[in-house]
């Protein structure tokens, strides 16, 4: 005679269980302080953040050392963990919307391409310079060159215009 055994039910409790926390998840999800929060920010970059806008044109010889300095820059902001104070300087005449960097500028980027390439994904991938960046709307293909003029300070060149 064979002998026939109930299944084991105990796998049913476990699946409740994990559909019950995967359900609340979002939930928690939305609880969180988000990025938008200036105070969130404040607390991840931890540093003064400030806007100056120029022309590009203005700019021409700042802006073309920079990139020029990018490859060793790049490494900086690899390394980079904690800032007194970031410096967003908007060229506002050299935002895509305006037709793009002027042609000197233009011709240091493609000069640079790889290196100016580089920078930017090491920004993205840096919390406190994306999230500084991010925190004034400016994208991070829209950077053109850093510049790290005093020991804890940086200046972030980036063709755009502010939000506001």
């Amino acid at each position: 005679m064979t002998s026939m055994t109930l299944p084991d039910f105990r796998w049913l409790h476990v699946v409740a269980a994990a559909a019950f926390l995967a359900a609340s998840l979002p939930q928690a999800a939305l609880n969180a302080q988000g990025l938008e929060s200036p105070e969130t920010v404040d607390r991840i970059v931890g540093s003064q953040i400030n806007e100056e806008q120029a022309k590009a044109t203005a700019e021409i010889g700042k802006v073309s050392s920079a990139i020029e300095r990018t490859r060793e820059n790049i490494s900086t902001v690899r390394k980079t963990s904690k800032l007194d104070k970031v410096d967003i300087v908007f060229l506002t005449d050299a935002a895509r919307s305006e037709g793009g960097p002027p042609p000197v500028i233009e011709n240091k980027v493609r000069q640079h391409r790889d290196d100016v390439a580089e920078l930017r994904k090491e920004i993205e991938a840096n919390a406190l310079l994306f999230n500084a960046i991010d925190s004034r709307r400016v994208a991070a293909q829209d950077v053109l060159a850093v510049e790290f003029d005093d020991p804890g300070k940086i200046v972030i060149y980036a063709a755009a215009k502010p939000s506001r």
